[in-house]
């Protein structure tokens, strides 16, 4: 490896033990004898920008310094075979396949092709130069590639260049060929790229590349240059997930054949102008079995956009996206002045690449979605208070979307809403490419976030609520069923969106003024804590606590509850809402029924009356209010789940009926499980009677935050499976209950509770396993069940280099414990490695650089890279002073020289 340097040399170490090879060092003197004297600036060269090694012979190296002199040296003979005395700032070098030529980039946004025949000759000026985006100033070009092409033209391909004053601010990568130029637009900074070839060209041959992979801070993307246009290869991985910032996602287990198929059929179609090519970029095995079931996570974004990705395997693979902002007027139509840009353009930029930053309008924001498999119903739901009802359909169509308005205040006075607007929808018929389209708008009145959404295909029904109230929406008839305001009288935060400043803002002084306030109480109790009149208020407070049968308050694991004021903020907020056909009038009628949930411990219950299937179109459905539940700690209410007589959970819609699950047992009482953030309740249906609860209460900061019913099978048969509550909380822990009984069964320590965002966007699948964010670009995946397991089984084969003494000592050092990233293992009880790993023999330990192949997860390879924590000063102090020799060149070496600049790894 040569290793260039702020002072001019250039040092050559050996791989992989790093070893100085000073007999090939090359200082800056040995070059200034070459140089002409009209052109040497002092004793100094100036830093070294690029090291290239000569594509047919191995001994001759293209150095290239910054103040733009170019050196061809040829190491065997330690002599400069060719001097390109250029004037201009060098920024890279790259050579021609056949090594006649070499190109160089610049400062000013220019590159110059350079003629390399000849030996001992000086070239003062390169046989073309040209600023590609000239004449006004440019920004510099940081790397260029030469590739020649059997068609006739190379391809020159470069970074940067851009006009400084209208266009410094693009990541843009050009590929010129000829007089036909692209200039691929990328909207984050572009980090590297190399292009693909067959990976042996015959002397004399072309390199014809096939591909041009662009790796940015954001995304990789690859293109296809072998094809007219040079448009984009899909990616069957490493698609950005943060294409636009995640606002809500969705787990759809055991999705059938036939709406996977649609699904992917139209993802298809969706990008016409990209590549059939195969992503050019692959090796390793998948030792992964076929996935068992087909899983779909649905992420909402920022955009408006919702999109599809399987997730039946360990890694996850885009399907199919869907806009919703083509529905609405926009305030600003930033993504389609980019795609619209006209051919005649100087530059003829290109938008590449999915990441997109940047939203046309807040308000486009995906908040909640729900999707039937059965029907291929779904509906999403945004920042501005817009539902729609889509509808997946095999053939593109052009129609007006029906617009309903729900006005969830109900007329109450005294009420003026501060925040955004409503979206516009746009007038007329509107062209829907194949995919879900819409079908019905209804737009909620106060426009503000919708806080919860459920969808009930069977009784063609759409609920949904915001900070004001719930709505029930019948998307077969197109009217409105029901609408209620949840608002409390005190509720001021209500009146402003989740885009106001003013909001936060009070939120956090009030906040502040009560935990003054909270304070000075709890320090004048603790001052008068023995007068007679504290003492009678802890006896009175002690009985209030034990209000409930003993058995049930008093268990050693549950915790007091944290009294709430009724008059909290945003306490109107609807958190969630439920479908269920059980007992609600009476013991002997079962029907369709609907739950919601807000935020200040109400429950809200209505009996349906829904007519059968063939007099949808004649009768109304219609909605009665059948129970109000108020919660005494007025905890917000997380989940509302109906139990049928065995303690099974319902099943979804058209299950029953296309003998996808066994029918609900409806000879037995029914129960209904309330999850608030404090505790788990269960009552009797229809009595609503108190049954059973589990206290997680407050003392320790600990609230519910995400709660789900799994089913999870046993590891020895499938067939025994068992419903539990899995619970995750504020602290990043997961609690696993049984239900309905509420017994505690295991917890685990899943999320750092540092980690706000990855808690908030942790989502459970029925079958026991779940999703977070680790990253705005990665997905944690976990399992709770021992037999729904889902790990990345791969083999990469790779040639190793056999020189492994510089892990001599590799039996002594700790291996780092595999771990999920944000997750907890523990290393036992002292913290130290068990005792059979520190017992084995050298010999029995993996060498990080044998060869054979990597198998994921517990790869022998993760071991030995993370050992820093076990390297002491002493011991590179030893390693330093072992070579002699090698310590005193170190001391010779001038600091300016110290900074490595430009290095060639061969």
């Amino acid at each position: 490896m040569a290793v260039g340097t702020e002072g001019g040399a250039v040092y050559f170490v050996t791989l992989p033990t790093l070893t100085l090879l000073e007999d090939k060092t090359l200082f800056p003197d040995e070059i200034l004898q070459s140089v002409p004297d009209d052109y040497r600036c002092g004793k100094a060269l100036g830093p070294v920008e690029s090291i290239q090694e000569h594509p047919r012979i191995g001994s001759r190296l293209l150095i290239g310094y910054s103040r733009g002199l170019v050196v061809l040296w040829e190491q065997s003979t330690r002599v400069v075979q060719h001097l390109f005395l250029g004037n201009q700032q060098l920024e890279s070098l790259a050579w021609e396949q056949g090594g006649s030529s070499i190109v160089s980039s610049h400062s000013d946004g220019g590159y110059m092709v350079w003629a390399a025949s000849g030996t001992g000759q000086r070239s003062q000026q390169p046989v073309m130069s040209t600023i590609p985006y000239g004449p006004f100033p440019c920004k510099a070009i940081s790397k260029i590639l030469w590739r020649t092409c059997e068609s006739g033209n190379p391809f020159i391909i470069f970074s940067g260049g851009m006009p400084r004053a209208s266009y410094g601010d693009r990541h843009c990568v050009s590929v010129l060929q000829g007089q036909t130029l692209a200039t691929l637009d990328f909207t984050s900074r572009v980090i590297d790229f190399f292009t693909v070839q067959s990976a042996e060209v015959p002397e004399g041959g072309f390199e014809n590349p096939r591909a041009l992979v662009v790796l940015v801070e954001e995304e990789l993307v690859a293109i296809d240059l072998q094809t007219p246009g040079w448009p984009t290869i899909p990616a069957p991985y490493l698609a950005p997930l943060h294409s636009s910032a995640i606002t809500c996602s969705c787990h759809v287990s055991n999705v059938p054949l036939k709406l996977w198929e649609r699904i992917v059929s139209v993802g298809e179609q969706q990008s016409p102008r990209q590549s059939s090519a195969a992503w050019p970029i692959d090796g390793g095995k998948n030792l992964a079995q076929e996935p068992t079931q087909r899983g779909l996570l649905l992420t909402g974004h920022e955009d408006g956009t919702v999109r599809f990705w399987d997730a039946s395997g360990v890694s996850l693979k885009p399907l199919y996206k869907l806009g919703t902002a083509n529905i609405f007027q926009t305030d600003c139509e930033h993504n389609d002045s980019l795609n619209q840009a006209g051919e005649e353009e100087w530059p003829p930029f290109r938008k590449v690449g999915c990441f997109d930053p940047y939203s046309d309008d807040p308000r486009l924001g995906v908040q909640k979605i729900a999707l039937c498999k059965y029907t291929a119903k779904m509906v999403v739901a945004g920042t501005a208070g817009q539902v729609l009802v889509m509808e997946l359909s095999d053939e593109k169509s052009e129609h007006a979307v029906s617009v309903a308005t729900v006005d969830l205040l109900q007329d109450r006075e005294g009420f003026t809403w501060k925040g955004h607007d409503r979206l516009a929808p746009r007038n007329g018929p509107l062209h829907f490419p194949p995919g879900f389209q819409p079908s019905v708008l209804v737009q909620c009145v106060p426009p503000a976030a919708v806080t919860a959404v459920t969808l009930h295909s069977e009784w063609n029904l759409v609920a949904f609520g915001t900070s004001h109230g719930f709505g029930l929406f019948d998307y077969y008839r197109r009217n409105p069923v029901l609408a209620r305001c949840t608002l409390h009288p005190n509720d001021s935060l209500a009146m402003e969106g989740p885009l106001s400043r003013v909001k936060s803002l009070k939120k956090s002084l009030r906040q502040s003024f009560r935990r003054i306030r909270k304070s000075r109480v709890s320090g004048k109790k603790r001052l008068n804590a023995s007068s007679p009149s504290s003492k009678v208020q802890e006896a009175n407070a002690q009985l209030a606590e034990q209000a409930g049968p003993p058995e049930v308050e008093m268990t050693p694991v549950q915790r007091r509850i944290e009294p709430r004021s009724a008059d909290d903020s945003l306490s109107g907020v609807v958190r969630c809402l439920y479908f269920a056909d059980t007992f609600l009038r009476d013991a002997a009628h079962h029907g369709p029924t609907m739950w919601a949930g807000t935020n200040s411990g109400s429950v809200f219950a209505y009996a349906l009356e829904v007519p059968s299937q063939e007099k949808f179109s004649e009768r109304a459905v219609e909605a009665v209010l059948g129970k109000e539940i108020q919660l005494m700690h007025r905890a917000p209410v997380v989940a509302i789940a109906v139990l049928d007589g065995r303690g099974n959970p319902l099943p979804e819609p058209y299950e029953v009926s296309r003998d996808l699950a066994k029918a609900p047992d409806m000879q037995g009482s029914h129960s209904m499980l309330i999850s608030s953030e404090e505790q788990f309740k269960v009552f009797t249906l229809p009595k609503v009677s108190a049954k059973t609860k589990f206290k997680l209460t407050a003392h320790e900061g600990c609230r519910v935050r995400k709660v789900a019913l799994v089913s999870l099978a046993s590891a020895g048969s499938e067939e025994r499976l068992e419903n539990c509550l899995a619970c995750l909380t504020n602290l990043g822990d997961i609690h696993i209950f049984t239900v309905p009984s509420l017994r505690p069964q295991v917890h685990y320590s899943c999320i750092r509770k540092e980690d706000i965002s990855g808690i908030a966007s942790c989502v459970f699948t029925k079958h026991g396993q779940g999703f977070y964010l680790i990253s705005p670009s990665e997905f944690e995946r976990f399992s709770l069940s021992a037999r729904n397991v889902t790990e990345p089984l791969c083999r990469l084969e790779i040639a190793r280099l056999q020189d492994t003494s510089c892990l001599s000592n590799s039996s002594t050092v700790t291996p780092k414990l595999p771990q999920a990233n944000g997750t907890h293992v523990p290393r036992g009880s002292e913290g130290q490695p068990s005792p059979s790993d520190s017992d084995r023999s050298p010999e029995e330990h993996p060498a990080a650089f044998s060869p054979g192949p990597i198998d994921s997860p517990n790869s022998s390879m993760e071991n030995p890279l993370d050992t820093t924590g076990d390297i002491t000063v002493e011991e590179v102090k030893d390693f330093l002073a072992s070579s002699e020799e090698a310590e005193q060149n170190l001391r010779n070496a001038s600091e300016d020289e110290a900074r490595p600049t430009g290095i060639l790894i061969k």
